[in-house]
């Protein structure tokens, strides 16, 4: 073992942008994924002919490091980003409203919007005006903040009930995944301030051209390949114990399957790769775990990581995806949010997905706690009235299929308080960092926030590690990679 071996836990997006990142340095690294795929929660499976996102999952133009990732990947081109932001929101009944932003330097950019935003009264418009700039000067960082609801700070600056729902949630639960009271007022200031109330163009909406697995995972797992990554599929690290002789020992156990993933009701799963070798332990000078808070407080407390148990406290969010096939087009739209409805976003997934005929939406439920034990016939019950309310073709329509996808662990909860539990890239114990959407990236748990992470920890590693002679794609520690999905 040479001082270039790094073992990255972990292939989503913090995973790999930390593996790439390290790669690029020189370092060596072996790249563990407990499940047969790369990209973690942003993966594809097949049902019949058609391929599946697990969920929905967009970024906005000021989500810089997410489309760097994407350059890096060589699928920028497989990605869209509007020209400019534009939003349709629907309510029962053929209510419907459109948020899109104008030329005008920010905060101007969405004056208009607002202005004709119907399910406001004028009242409530100018109000929300006046909390706007008001978030626009808040620091996030600012001492007591992290302790304070988001209903309350919006409350106390005469935002109603009224305008919390129609308006702030549409923003804030699909971007926090979180009741919108509930929410952390930092991390809502920075996803408001950030996108909205930023430059006039962050806010622009992105989408995936693709299927999320040939998107992230496919494109990762050829980019690793190349530069000559050793990439384990179905190995899962079952311990991370420091070497008294320098460095660290990673117990592995091969062919594990991942447990954090997406559960698809019956839909069937992700294609699996190639088997990984069946190695016991590896050895490195250093470790990156990119796994979800609860694994990573598992691995780093029995590493003898100081303060590790504390990260099970940020706990956790569901999110559920309803997915419906009609056996025709029901709306021209490609996406569309909604008010006075239990539909939250819907998404149209007929090019994505391969469906040649008809039409196939998502809904997107954030923080769903009240759905994601209830069984796919009720919710079928509530959710296909729920969609002819919003786009009344679908009453003429047959469904061809129906099914629900979830996310029992999809984020950590961003909830008042979790700012300080948010740990760091470093830890206690040199040569073990921490990658992760749920570290404290300055960002909610996000895309944008993972790939933030795992570069942040590759930096950690390599700055100590200056020097290295070794260039990404030679021959050396780097193994070539195993198993990349097809």
């Amino acid at each position: 073992m040479t001082a270039r071996d790094v073992v990255v836990i972990g292939g989503g997006l913090a995973g790999i942008t930390a593996a790439i990142t390290l790669r690029e340095a020189g370092a060596g690294v072996t790249l563990l994924e407990a499940r047969p795929w790369l990209g973690g929660a942003t993966s594809s499976f097949s049902r019949g002919d058609l391929k599946i996102d697990t969920g929905q999952h967009v970024f906005l133009r000021c989500c810089t490091s997410y489309r760097e990732l994407l350059a890096r990947l060589g699928v920028t081109g497989s990605a869209t980003l509007q020209d400019r932001f534009d939003v349709t929101v629907l309510a029962p009944g053929g209510g419907r409203a459109r948020l899109r932003r104008s030329a005008l330097p920010a905060p101007l950019h969405l004056g208009r919007a607002l202005g004709g935003y119907g399910f406001l009264s004028l009242p409530e418009r100018l109000r929300v005006g006046r909390a706007a700039l008001a978030l626009r000067t808040l620091d996030p960082a600012r001492p007591g903040l992290d302790g304070q609801r988001l209903g309350d700070w919006l409350g106390s600056r005469g935002q109603t009930e009224r305008a919390r729902r129609r308006l702030w949630d549409l923003f804030i639960v699909s971007s926090l995944n979180i009741d919108g009271d509930e929410a952390s007022v930092p991390l809502a200031a920075t996803v408001l301030k950030t996108a909205l109330l930023g430059d006039n163009d962050a806010a622009d909406i992105g989408v995936p051209a693709v299927p999320l697995g040939e998107l992230h995972g496919q494109a990762a797992a050829a980019l690793l390949g190349r530069l000559g990554a050793d990439v384990r599929l179905g190995t899962k690290a079952t311990a991370v114990e420091p070497d008294p002789a320098g460095g660290f020992r990673v117990q592995v156990n091969s062919g594990a399957d991942g447990d954090d993933g997406p559960d698809p009701d019956g839909a069937g799963a992700p294609a699996a790769g190639a088997r990984a070798p069946d190695s016991r332990e590896i050895g490195a000078d250093g470790v990156v775990l990119a796994v979800p808070a609860g694994p990573a407080a598992r691995l780093a407390s029995a590493a003898g990581v100081a303060g590790a148990d504390r990260w099970n406290d940020l706990s956790s969010s569901p999110i559920v995806n309803v997915h419906v096939v009609y056996d025709r087009r029901v709306t021209g739209l490609p996406f569309a949010a909604a008010v006075d409805s239990p539909v939250q976003w819907v998404f149209d997934k007929t090019r994505t997905s391969g469906l040649k005929t008809g039409q196939y939406l998502a809904i997107s439920l954030s923080a769903a706690d009240g759905y994601v034990d209830v069984p796919a016939a009720r919710l079928r019950d509530q959710f296909l009235p729920a969609l002819e309310e919003l786009f009344p073709a679908a009453r003429d329509a047959r469904v061809t299929d129906f099914f629900v996808t979830r996310e029992r662990r999809a984020t950590f909860r961003q909830a008042p308080g979790c700012g300080a539990l948010r740990p760091g890239a470093a830890t206690s114990l040199p040569g073990l960092v921490l990658a992760g959407a749920w570290t404290d990236t300055g960002w909610p748990d996000t895309m944008e926030g993972a790939v933030r992470s795992g570069r942040t920890a590759a930096q950690e590693l390599i700055q100590p590690m200056a020097g290295l002679a070794e260039p990404a794609g030679t021959a050396g520690p780097a193994r070539a990679a195993a198993g990349s999905p097809s």
